[in-house]
């Protein structure tokens, strides 16, 4: 015979436990977007970025404080992961993401790409994430992209830094 009294106290019990844990990591989520409300609100794009240099679709797995790659920054929807479709011009990086917040990182504010393992919350194989490190007010960030053709990543690194050398040049 079973105490179905006790087995659906149990259950009960586990439920709760379980919408406790998610209601304390959305609260966590909540607290660091506000420990990072200092951040400036993010660029659009320009009416007329200029021709594209490069395209690339693929997923954005988020940004983080350079250096520091579990540092998640949740402001302004950056935590957000979501596809992803970048376009690179003279003008800068635009980011489009369906679902999501879309940004616009410009030229001058282009600081490093590399190909890189992980970044928070995504770690992959060995260059298998092209991260993009950028000014934006008084912070560098470090945002994470992958393509949905990984061999895209190197001729990404190539493009980015020869501008943001030219454009260190032009300074």
């Amino acid at each position: 015979m079973t105490d179905w009294a006790a087995r659906i106290g149990w259950v009960v019990g586990l439920a709760l436990f379980v919408a406790l844990v998610y209601w304390l990591m959305r609260e966590g989520w909540k607290w660091r977007g506000t420990l990072q409300s200092d951040l400036p609100e993010l660029p659009s794009a320009p009416d007329d970025p200029g021709p594209a240099t490069l395209t690339m679709s693929g997923r954005y797995h988020g940004s983080t404080t350079a250096g520091r790659w579990l540092d998640r920054i949740v402001a302004h929807g950056l935590g957000t992961r979501s596809r992803a479709e970048l376009t690179l011009s003279d003008a800068g990086l635009d980011v489009v993401r369906p679902g999501a917040d879309d940004f616009f990182v410009p030229a001058d504010a282009l600081r490093e790409a590399r190909l890189d393992k992980g970044i928070a919350g995504k770690v992959l194989t060995e260059g298998g994430l092209l991260v993009i490190t950028w000014q934006h007010g008084d912070r560098l960030i470090d945002s994470g992209f992958r393509s949905d053709h990984a061999a895209e990543h190197t001729e990404w690194v190539e493009t980015l830094t020869n501008m943001i050398n030219k454009t260190e040049g032009a300074r």
